[in-house]
């Protein structure tokens, strides 16, 4: 299975940014898939998971009530979308896929997308 990770770039704090992640080489669809990442001189953190049916999303406390995990079968993608971004989010985003589930680390990962939140 590879992932591929897109929709990272740099905006102000307050704004918003959707990444996506699409699985190739197998369907995905029965798969737990979610999203880490990684601050700059930080461990790499889980921020949200979704399961195949796309009915039980789970989010890290920090990001609750800002980020929506959603997926889309049918693409084999799973999306994060990232509102009212802080300057704290800023950090590589991995996107992850298991068979079961993505914690407490996911069998495969994708290579990563960078999200900067300016002040």
């Amino acid at each position: 299975v590879q992932l591929q990770a897109s929709g990272g770039g740099l905006v102000q704090a307050g704004g918003s940014l959707r990444l996506s992640c699409t699985a190739s080489g197998r369907d995905v669809n029965t798969w737990a898939m979610g999203w880490f990442r990684q601050g700059p001189g930080l461990e790499r953190d889980f921020v949200a998971q979704i399961d195949s049916s796309g009915d039980w999303p789970f989010y890290a406390d920090s990001v609750k009530g800002r980020f929506t995990i959603s997926r889309d079968n049918a693409k084999n993608t799973v999306y994060l979308q990232m509102n009212n971004l802080k300057t704290e989010d800023t950090a590589v985003y991995y996107c992850g896929a298991d068979p079961a589930r993505v914690l407490p680390e996911p069998d495969y990962w994708g290579q990563g997308t960078q999200v900067t939140v300016s002040s």
